[in-house]
This record gives C-alpha cells, structure tokens and sequence, in this order.
C-alpha cells in the first residue's frame, strides 16, 4: 500500500507518522511518500518519520520529494494537509478582520473566505494530477476550510472525503470524563465542518449526554471557553468554533488583546523544527501537542484504512449531503456519521434538527456556496457577496471594507486580482 501525504513538510506530520507506526495493524503501509516545496524543512520532517518507523518496527518505506506528480504517482491514497500562503497568511487571516470589528480566524469569516480563496484552486490542480497519476486513488482533505475544499473536490468528480479533528477529540475527551475505551463511545455529530453539535454521548447505545453535563459541565465548558449556562440552555455540546457565532464581540475584544494564533504557531514551529533537526529524537515531542491537531493521525488512519479496505466502519466525515439535511442542497458538504466503505461514505440516518442549528447550517451553507463559486470564478462582487451573505459580517458597509482588505492581503494568490 501506498500513501502520499501532500504538505508532507508540515510540523504536524510527526503525529500522523506516530499513528501510522502504532496503528500498523490496520493500514499496513509499505511506502509513504511525503511531499512539500519547502525542502528545508522537508528534510528535518521526513528524517524524524524514518527514525519514527525504526524505533516502532514499522518495516515500511519512507520517502520524500518536493515533486508532486512523482510523488503522487501509483499512490492509493493521498492525503492533503496544506496551507497555501504559510503562517503568514494565515496571521494576515486574524488580523485584518478585526480592524473591522469583525473575527479575525483562519476558517470563520472574512478569514476563512481568504484562505479558502487561496486554497481552492490550489487543491483542484493538485486532485487533477493526482487523478491523471493515480486515476483510483482516494483524497483525503484535512486542508482547511474543509467543507469548503471537500465541496469543490467533489463537485469535479474527485474521490474525496473531507476529515476533521473535532469530533475525535470530543470523543477521547468525553470518554476520558467517563472512565470507558473511546471506542465505547459514540456520538450524534451534526452540522458542518467547524459547525457542529454533539446531540447525544452515545455509551452501550444509551445517551449519557445529560448526565455527563451535569456531572462534567463546569470542564466541557471551560474546555470549549464557553458558560456553562449556554451549555446548560442548548443541552448540547457545540464545537469550540460556535464561539465564534455566539460569542463573537467578547472574543474580538480577546483577539484584539493578545498576539494572533499564527504568531504563536510560527513560534512553536520554530521550535519543534530545530527538535525534529536532532538526531537522537526518534519520537514526536511533547511540545507538538500544542501545536494543534490532536488525534488526527487516528481520525486519519481509520478513515484511509476503510477507505482502501472496505471495512464498512461508522465513522464522521465530510461528504455530500444527498438529502440527509433536507433543508440544504443535495450537493451541499456535511459533516455527520458515515459508513465508509471501498465506495466511500454512505451517510446515516439524520435525526431533525432544532431550528436553533438548522437555521445556522442553512445560512453558513449559502455562504459556502457563494465562497465556493468566488474561489472558482474570482471577481470582486463574488468576493462581496459572500462576505455579505456570512452571518458573521452580514453588514454592506463592512462587506465592502473587507472585500477590499482581503483582496489587497491576498493579492499574490489571486490569479484575478
């Protein structure tokens, strides 16, 4: 078996290379092949994944190049976790939006649009080539804004699956609250990517959920940095980026107090790329917890593994909505519980939603499909309205000052501007 992990050079590899070393058993991996223009920093990432694979026993091959078509080439999955533009665009991401009092975040809002304008294109060359290399393989999108990305892969006629952290997370967090294996329990994850509910914690097919809050509130909240009142009222568990919809004027007054997230990852990769330099260090640091990104690598091997082995496991993805929302176009991208299979996913069943979440899926999804079509077509009315259409921004005044803020920050990457 063959992987290609594109954005191979990133400072999160070494997690994903941990879980392929531990997790051998259920993606047994012969070559994996990194791929990255940065070769500086590809050396120092893919010298720490071999030492990895040796100190665990994986007998697999590691290599890496900054050639995307040869490294593409016979592969039978290829993973995608860029970021177009680096860490400085991302700080432009959460900086400038908030000169109009507005969120400044890499996936919500005037950010988001930006990255997802800097990052569409890019992707759909990369899946084209991907697909004249290796027609069968399957793309696995971990890139950000990944419903955003997932929508366009597939809407060309890609075999992709867009693959998120945060319902895993929930998972081995609320696990943890309540003393039992992860794999006891299960979620009722809703809503789209960085939009989601947690409706029910599922433990021996029973919904704990009520009984956790009361008993595990006060930390589910602290954790998500949310009150534990709004908790208590939604008798649901919203995904960290609700924050941003719920409490979007209280968190512009903390961003504008305190240097941005990409400040602090930069900082951080500075520091894990001279430890992944050292050649004594054969196991990924504890310092790369902090980088973000927890249980990626196991969200990403079990979807890759019944991806490729059609093992017909309930996992949660990124995938077409095909009339699981009723209320959203069929073609829409969802994140909700699947059965993967060698086909893909198939969706389950979907409870109906409050109008509290249905209401804030129908309005992000028509913003979605407006930044979709500006990422695809350029133009500066395609930009506006989209911005225009958010309900984070909503405000002609302030749709036309970041359309031209975003426009002016990003200029190298649009082909149109």
């Amino acid at each position: 078996m063959r992987l290609a992990v594109v954005g191979g050079g990133s400072t999160y590899t070494p997690e994903l290379i941990d879980g392929f070393a531990r997790l051998r058993e259920a993606l047994p991996l012969d070559e994996l092949v990194l791929i990255d223009p940065a070769a500086d920093r590809l050396e120092l990432v893919g010298g720490l994944a071999r030492r990895i694979f040796a100190r665990q026993g994986h007998p697999g091959r590691i290599s890496w190049t900054d050639d995307l078509d040869a490294g593409v080439d016979g592969a039978d999955a290829v993973l995608l976790q860029l970021r177009v533009g680096g860490q400085a665009a991302r700080n432009q991401d959460e900086t400038w939006p908030l000169e109009c009092g507005c969120v400044g975040q890499e996936t919500t809002g005037a950010g988001g649009l930006a990255k997802a304008l800097r990052t569409v294109p890019v992707v759909l060359d990369i899946a084209e080539r991907v697909r004249r290399r290796s027609p069968g393989a399957w793309i696995v999108d971990f890139t950000n804004p990944v419903g955003i990305v997932t929508r366009a892969l597939l809407m060309h006629g890609h075999k992709a699956v867009g693959l998120c952290n945060v319902a895993i997370g929930f998972q081995r967090k609320f696990a943890a609250l309540l003393g039992v294996p992860p794999q006891d329990v299960e979620l009722d994850h809703v809503g789209l990517n960085h939009l989601t509910w947690e409706r029910a914690v599922r433990l021996n097919g029973e919904d704990v959920l009520p009984a956790l809050l009361a008993e595990h509130g006060d930390a589910v909240a602290d954790d998500l940095r949310m009150p534990r009142s709004l908790l208590d009222r939604l008798g649901v568990v919203p995904s960290y980026y609700l924050r941003y919809y719920y409490q979007h004027d209280a968190v512009v007054r903390e961003f504008r107090g305190k240097p941005s997230r990409a400040a602090e990852v930069a900082a951080l990769e500075e520091r894990l790329l001279g430890m992944y330099g050292d050649p004594a260090l054969d196991e990924k640091p504890e310092l790369l917890d902090k980088r973000g990104g927890a249980y990626y690598s196991e969200a990403a091997v079990a979807l890759t593994a019944a991806l490729l082995g059609g093992t017909g496991e309930r996992q949660i993805v990124n995938t077409v909505n095909h009339g699981a929302l009723p209320f959203l176009p069929d073609d829409a991208v969802i994140e909700v519980p699947a059965v993967v299979g060698a086909d893909g996913p198939e969706v389950l069943p979907v409870r109906p939603l409050e109008p509290l979440h249905a209401g804030l899926i129908a309005h992000v999804t028509a913003y979605e499909q407006l930044a979709l079509e500006a990422a695809l077509k350029g133009g500066r009315d395609r930009v506006f309205g989209a911005l225009l259409a958010h309900p984070l921004i909503g405000q002609s005044d302030y749709a036309d000052r970041l359309t031209d803020q975003l426009i002016a920050h990003n200029r190298e990457h649009l082909s149109w501007a």
